[in-house]
């Protein structure tokens, strides 16, 4: 809950089994009366998924103002790097995470780059 009352949702923008898991764990939401629309605050992307769908879940996540943080397994972050490259707001914070099958590169996250760059290494 945040400081005007209002709880904020999980969004994840993953493979199936990422996205599975955490509909498992309680994370979806489909309620008209919390995002005016049946949208919902995941999507599943696969091998056939447009990129341009991908796009427009992460544009439609990052203006939400029922969203508070957006998990994204990397190896989809990839495709949508020049996004994450130029997005600089920290609600709703954009977090990579691995994905079942392929490792996670330390060195490909933005959060990690921009951490390291303000720190003065990178």
């Amino acid at each position: 809950t945040f400081k005007d009352g209002e709880e904020r949702l999980i969004a994840v923008i993953g493979d199936e089994d990422t996205v599975t898991g955490f509909l498992l764990a309680g994370i979806g939401d489909l309620d008209p009366r919390r995002s005016g629309s049946d949208q919902t605050n995941y999507i599943m992307v696969n091998k056939s998924t447009p990129l341009s769908e991908v796009e427009r879940a992460f544009k439609s996540f990052t203006t939400r103002k029922d969203i508070a943080i957006i998990l994204i397994n990397q190896h989809i972050a990839e495709d949508l790097r020049y996004l994450l490259n130029v997005y600089k707001k920290t609600i709703p914070t954009v977090l990579e995470i691995p994905s079942k099958d392929i490792p996670y590169d330390l060195n490909k996250d933005a959060v990690f780059r921009r951490v390291k760059q303000q720190l003065g290494e990178g």
